[in-house]
């Protein structure tokens, strides 16, 4: 027809390069965070002899972790389960790939080296490393974001959502109380796998007294209540005027902590930290575990 001289450009089509970005910061995320799990000798050999049972149950209970994780902080803005699982299948597929590249630099896997232990080195360090590379989306992320990222439910691409009404992802976290808790049981359980595999949390519950226990747990519960009330850190929750001391204590300190020893004794199990000791064992392995379980829960809710 006469006066359309060129097709007008898609407007559907979506620049790549703030997901290109995003994919940056993750493989940057997986580094800086998985790091530590991934030189220490412990974590190698748990892949080695860890029951497999327990390390694909913890890969299977990885997976829900991320997807909501990923709507908090995913590589873009997601409004729908299939963006959100999308950015969880890529967060998880960059924890594999810079796990396998860093332990093969490392020279920890080697050719003649049984299938099965190659895969389980990788898998065994795969959780942390996607875990890491979707908090260095909301770590790395640079002021010309706007700080507008971490929005729940914020749109993707300009407010369109880009699927139909239907697919809307219920704002599962809509609560602030929801929210928290699952904040600090990611923290929790990201700090917890830092340690847990070392021999030093069992030889600790071994020395420590009862006297010593009810001091560590004094002493989490303090550190969980202060970092996030008291000593003013970015991100630092403010308690609202005429609320009485004890609501933000025994609302979130609490069950925060709570949450950070639950997740302590599941993480003590998968590595079989629990098996053939004596139940008050499993309790102070727990207590010791969750000192840095309660810093991680903390840590969290400030800074996602």
């Amino acid at each position: 027809m006469k006066g359309v001289t060129a097709a007008q450009p898609d407007r559907n089509i979506r620049d790549p390069r703030p997901f290109l970005i995003g994919l940056g910061r993750g493989a940057a995320g997986a580094m800086l965070f998985g790091i530590p799990m991934l030189m220490t000798m412990e974590l190698w050999q748990l892949g080695f002899y860890v029951d497999r049972g327990r390390l694909f149950l913890l890969l299977v209970v990885n997976i829900p972790l991320l997807v909501v994780l990923a709507h908090r902080i995913g590589f873009e803005h997601t409004s729908t389960w299939a963006e959100a699982c999308r950015d969880a299948v890529i967060a998880y597929g960059l924890g594999i790939l810079m796990s396998a590249a860093v332990l093969l630099m490392l020279g920890d896997l080697k050719t003649h080296m049984p299938l099965s232990e190659i895969l389980g080195k990788i898998a065994m360090q795969a959780v942390p490393a996607s875990i890491g590379a979707l908090l260095g989306r909301s770590q790395l992320t640079g002021q010309a974001d706007g700080g507008k990222d971490d929005d729940l439910g914020g749109s993707l691409h300009g407010g369109d959502s880009g699927g139909k009404e239907g697919d809307a992802v219920p704002n599962t976290l809509s609560t602030s109380y929801s929210r928290e808790l699952f904040l600090m049981g990611v923290g929790a359980l990201f700090l917890s796998l830092n340690v847990a595999p070392t021999e030093e949390i069992i030889l600790i519950s071994f020395k420590m007294t009862p006297w010593h226990a009810l001091a560590c747990i004094a002493m989490s519960i303090a550190i969980m209540h202060g970092f996030v009330y008291a000593v003013a850190f970015k991100g630092t929750h403010e308690i609202p005027e005429g609320t009485p001391w004890w609501h933000a204590f025994f609302r979130f300190t609490l069950p925060g902590y709570m949450v950070a020893m639950a997740i302590s004794l599941y993480v003590l199990w998968t590595f079989g930290r629990l098996d053939d000791i004596a139940p008050t064992q499993v309790i102070m392995s727990a207590i010791v575990l969750s000192f840095p379980g309660a810093i991680g829960a903390a840590a969290a809710r400030l800074i996602l």
